[in-house]
């Protein structure tokens, strides 16, 4: 078999090419032959110094996805690149791409570093619950100093050429071909008799307040345990030799490889991508995509012409009203100005995209041309269903129609035209040009072309798309709908919102179920209860202590008081003493006794309602793989990543312990804690939600 990695010589010079399509991650066969083509550099006469280079589009991007879950093989990286480092000869890297992980590592192996203007290079293991574990806690804080690794290595971010540079990671950053900006570069070194500089040589790097910057580290992570457990290994760079740094180093990484948190960051890592590759879509064409329209310029149908602007599709905006379209075109403005403050788009580009890119009309005759056109018009039936009649008579044949509805049935939307193969439900998030999730909802009669221009449009949107079925919330919001509701009834019973909220922002949450609801406007749930109410069951038990703010015109932040109450010029809010007061009298209503509850119940309560909610959509074929609810949890609603998702938190806190927790739930509230008939079946067989993915 042909070693990924060749040897040639120029002159005194070895060069190492890694060649190992596509990005040149680190496999056993990279890894044995960097170490062999090292021996033969040793052992022909002549050589002075060896050059790595990568072919095609990186240097390295890291380890090896195949390899992972899978023993190790040697040689081991931390090996591989103390060899390389320990080496007679000058070791130069040329670095392009990106260098990520152990590609990094390697390249601190070497003596010194040149890079292209675009390289980028990182320690992003903490995104997987680990830490650098091949020696860049112990290597990068002697190059640059402790205090200017923790944010790199706890963060796990990319670093540009020139910061790089700055920093001191780079020696030298010069355009042109790898192989010979690195060959210019190395024959510079020999001609200046410049020293080999193995980085492990370096005096340790100054000390830190390392138990400070531990709390800040851990504190920042939400609950996250690698970027603070990596400040300890950055501690021992400081503290210990460099062998026994090293030691240091390997001894955390295996205690994090044991952890429940790197087996939900590794579920996560590898399901983002997995829920967009659909087995029903192999071989089938999306629709061509350039111009697609959109239908309101409110937060939402904004966020999505920003979104669609940046990535280079050309957008017709539809409004009401002249006025409307102005101030439509005015929020387009300002999201388009953050990305330029942000450095994602050049002033140039800026003003092509306000200028040709957009179009703001009155008229549905503008939309002739789209190709694909989103409604983002008020969440209400009738007026969804005039607007898809619209829609009907304006757009040309072939033209995807897709509603942006939160809740709505996709099939009855499809109804309003004369079209429903073309139509589809693309569920954005707000703000749509920032949050990652959309679901793609898939009605009864969706052509399967359209599905796939819904997943294409995704993609070049930068989106984790996952697939939904039609019910009232798809996947999202109807599990949002059913754990929410878990929230109120513990509120009923005596935990106040303010409890639920920390325990469960203290468990990894963004936000807890009402900060949340304030944000979003409690308009919203207003809305929906009175939608609801004609078809509730009997048992079902509906607080209805809100309505009452809400029926004075308090919504939330945007009225400046909801369970928050929300001053302005002041991040966050402070609790609203109305809410104790409408609780409190609705207990007497009720003839509720209200008990304590500890965080602990909060919080697995709330998740058994999430998780119960998770199996009845699986089972009903509204999400065809768990994976595909935890990415839609992850990506829209705030779930910890670390946890994985919830139905992956079930499967490490044990199906059987969740399913015991829901039936003694049961004995208080039959209705709302009826055990999903999936939940039973796995738990009878000893199955667990990742044999369904």
């Amino acid at each position: 078999m042909t070693s990924p990695v060749s040897y040639t010589r120029h002159d005194d010079i070895a060069v190492l090419r890694i060649d190992n399509p596509p990005v040149n991650a680190l496999s056993q066969a990279v890894r044995q032959g960097l170490s062999d083509a090292m021996d033969r550099a040793e052992g022909d006469a002549g050589v002075k110094a060896v050059l790595i280079v990568g072919a095609g589009r990186a240097f390295i991007a890291g380890a090896d996805i195949k390899e992972f879950g899978k023993p190790l093989t040697p040689p081991f990286l931390p090996d591989l690149c103390t060899r390389i480092e320990a080496s007679p000869l000058l070791v130069v890297a040329s670095m392009h791409g990106v260098s990520l992980g152990g590609g990094l590592e390697i390249a601190l192996g070497c003596h010194y570093r040149i890079a292209q203007p675009t390289a980028r290079v990182g320690l992003p293991e903490v995104h997987l619950g680990l830490l650098p574990g091949a020696g860049g806690t112990q290597r990068l804080p002697r190059l640059i100093g402790a205090e200017k690794s923790v944010e790199p290595i706890t963060s796990g971010r990319h670093i540009k050429a020139d910061e790089a540079l700055a920093l001191g990671i780079f020696d030298r950053v010069t355009e042109g071909d790898t192989q010979e900006v690195g060959l210019a570069y190395t024959r510079t070194l020999i001609d200046d008799s410049a020293p080999r500089r193995p980085v492990s040589e370096m005096p340790a790097p100054d000390p830190l307040d390392w138990d400070a910057t531990y709390d800040a580290v851990l504190k920042k992570g939400r609950g996250q345990i690698s970027p603070a457990i990596a400040v300890r290994a950055i501690q021992a760079a400081s503290e210990l030799p460099f062998a026994e740094g090293m030691k240091h180093e390997r001894k955390l990484f295996m205690e994090l490889m044991e952890t429940d948190q790197r087996k939900g960051m590794i579920h996560a890592f590898f399901n983002e991508r997995a829920v967009s590759n659909l087995p029903e879509l192999k071989g089938v064409e999306p629709r061509a995509l350039q111009a697609i329209g959109v239908i309101g310029g409110g937060t939402m149908g904004a966020g999505i012409a920003t979104a669609a602007l940046l990535s280079r599709l050309s957008v017709v905006m539809i409004e009401m009203t002249d006025d409307a379209a102005t101030a439509a075109k005015a929020r387009i403005a300002g999201n388009l100005a953050g990305a330029l403050k942000r450095g994602k788009i050049s002033q140039d580009q800026h003003d092509a995209l306000l200028g040709k890119a957009l179009t703001v009309s009155t008229s549905y005759d503008a939309l002739g041309d789209v190709d694909l056109v989103v409604e983002a018009v008020f969440e209400d039936m009738a007026v969804k269903r005039e607007v898809f009649g619209k829609l009907d008579a304006a757009c040309k044949p072939g033209c995807v129609l897709a509603t942006n509805t939160s809740y709505l049935d996709v099939n009855e939307i499809a109804a309003a035209t004369s079209r429903p193969a073309d139509v589809i439900g693309l569920h954005f998030f707000s703000p749509a040009h920032v949050m990652k999730l959309l679901e793609v909802v898939v009605a009864d009669q969706t052509a399967p072309d359209v599905v796939a221009t819904g997943f294409a449009l995704g993609k070049m949107l930068g989106k984790i798309s996952v697939r939904a079925g039609v019910c009232d919330g798809f996947i999202g919001n109807r599990i949002l709908a059913t754990y929410r509701t878990a929230a109120d009834h513990m509120v009923l019973d005596g935990a106040s919102p303010y409890q639920i909220d920390k325990a469960l922002t203290d468990f990894g949450f963004a936000m807890g179920p009402f900060a949340v609801a304030d944000l979003a406007g409690l308009d919203i749930g207003w809305m929906t209860r009175k939608r609801k109410a004609p078809d509730r069951h009997p048992d079902e038990r509906v607080p209805t202590y809100i309505d009452k703010l809400c029926e004075q015109g308090h919504f939330g932040q945007k009225t400046g008081e909801g369970y928050y109450v929300y001053e302005a010029g002041k991040r966050g809010g402070t609790p609203n003493p109305k809410i104790a007061q409408l609780i409190e009298a609705e207990q007497k209503e009720l003839g509720i006794t209200p008990r304590p509850f500890t965080n602990e119940e909060i919080v697995r309560r709330y998740m058994c309602a999430m998780v119960n909610e998770g199996a009845r959509v699986l089972e009903e074929g509204i999400a065809r793989r768990p994976a595909d609810i935890d990415m839609t949890l992850l990506f829209g609603y705030g779930f910890p990543r670390y946890r994985g998702g919830p139905m992956k938190w079930a499967d490490i806190e044990g199906l059987a312990g969740v399913l015991a927790d829901i039936e003694t739930y049961a004995k208080e509230d039959a209705h709302f804690w009826q055990p999903a008939k999936l939940l039973r079946d796995l738990v009878a067989k000893g199955h667990d939600f990742e044999t369904l993915n």
